[in-house]
């Protein structure tokens, strides 16, 4: 078994690395975009670029350009972004208002799930999953959580030399604790990992982005019908033998291939991400190491600090209207920056720093209102479980390179760090 999972680790992460440069809407092509369009997908290390900041001050709510004639606004503000995302009556996330736009998606390319629908639809999904993401639930796979953990931990012990965290680590944790929610059999993890890592090729032009959606699609159609004919105990076959006549197959596909949107890179990027905060602030590397209760404080701080989704799904008004004091008409589309309005001033002093001491409102992460990312919990407990264990067991870990030769995401819906080799010892 150990064998099993330590070829599906290495071939994971040999997928990852050769896919990862590809992330964006195909956005290296897309340099014709003003930078104001494409502010929110960039950072300056770990830091939203200050344009990002300016816009905010400026006006929280800002005209971007968009091909295609669509009318665009870029929403900078916490208040705002949690105005736009809770307000689920006046704004649509339905995949129809891509697919009616000829911009070359077609209604097929649609993969289903929590994201890309509207209520009711949305809200009868929701309640069939809700129960499974639930702290008493999910607090059944806290021991095999740690359990992963700790099979990272000492492959990355035995190991000469420096370690790539990313690939040693970040990575591995959120796949496999994936793989154990949806019942994935273990025969069946080396296709689920290759079709999960080619669903993260995002956007790398869009006819190859919902490409690799239906890839991904069609491969978890053969995982449901598996489910279908003998249903496990992770939640696929909860959904079949509790919901199996309500769901159809390209429901349940869906919703396991939202569970793979929300929770792979996403937690992936930030036990990278997170990592590097550590390794460059001697003093909150310690605190975690020696004292329990300021895990929880740390993680909720992380996400806001990092908020490595930057962007929420697109929304689209439904109805002419006003948000704080902006007109938006029927039809706009809202690009909520969640990583701007994580930083935003009106939270409190210094949002451009980690501390894990703040009172500040809670933060946009996750997303806000119906679509809030049902997995939040799940998330929080693998970061919960894997910050403490690392820094225990490695007390004198740091940077194998400078910090700046470290390569970041140049354009990406989901923020990440390249590499990150580290010293154990």
């Amino acid at each position: 078994m150990s064998n099993l999972r330590s070829n599906i680790v290495a071939w994971l992460g040999r997928k990852y690395f050769s896919r990862i440069q590809k992330n964006g809407f195909d956005l290296s092509k897309m340099s014709f975009l003003p930078d104001a369009t494409l502010a929110p997908l960039r950072r300056d290390g770990l830091d939203p670029i200050p344009d990002l900041s300016r816009t905010r001050a400026k006006e929280p709510i800002s005209k971007i350009w968009l091909p295609f004639g669509i009318n665009a606004w870029l929403v900078t503000g916490y208040d705002e972004t949690k105005a736009v995302l809770g307000k689920a009556k006046g704004f649509s996330s339905d995949f129809t208002n891509l697919a009616d736009r000829n911009i070359g998606v077609a209604p097929q390319q649609n993969p289903g799930g929590l994201g890309f629908s509207d209520p009711p639809t949305h809200t009868r999904l929701r309640r069939l999953l809700t129960p499974e993401f639930t702290m008493r639930r999910l607090s059944r796979l806290t021991p095999r959580i740690h359990s992963i953990v700790e099979e990272r931990l000492d492959e990355m012990a035995a190991a000469e030399g420096p370690v790539d965290l990313v690939q040693a680590f970040a990575l591995p944790i959120p796949a496999l604790v994936i793989c154990e929610l949806l019942g994935v059999p273990y025969e069946d993890r080396d296709d689920f990992q290759r079709h999960s890592t080619a669903r993260f090729d995002l956007f790398s032009g869009a006819n190859a982005s919902f490409g690799a959606m239906s890839d991904s699609l069609s491969y978890l159609h053969g995982i449901v019908r598996k489910q279908r004919e003998t249903p496990g105990d992770g939640l696929l076959g909860m959904l079949v033998k509790e919901h199996g006549d309500e769901l159809d197959d390209q429901e349940l596909a869906g919703l396991a291939d939202g569970v793979l949107t929300g929770g792979l890179e996403t937690t992936a990027s930030m036990l990278a991400l997170g990592t590097l905060v550590l390794l460059q602030a001697p003093e909150q590397f310690a605190a975690i190491r020696d004292q329990d209760d300021v895990v929880d404080p740390f993680v909720e701080e992380l996400l806001r600090y990092l908020t490595v989704v930057q962007v929420a799904f697109p929304r689209f008004a439904r109805e002419d209207m006003e948000i704080a004091g902006t007109r938006i008409s029927a039809g706009d589309l809202m690009l909520c920056s969640l990583s701007g309005a994580n930083r935003d001033e009106k939270l409190g002093p210094d949002m451009e720093r980690v501390d894990p001491h703040r009172q500040a409102p809670s933060h946009l992460a996750f997303g806000y209102g119906i679509h809030r990312c049902i997995g939040a919990e799940l998330a929080k407990m693998e970061l919960r479980a894997a910050y403490p264990a690392l820094v225990r067991r490695f007390p004198e870990m740091r940077l194998a390179v400078p910090a700046e030769k470290l390569s970041f995401r140049k354009l990406s819906i989901v923020y990440g760090v390249d590499e990150l080799p580290v010293l154990l010892k």
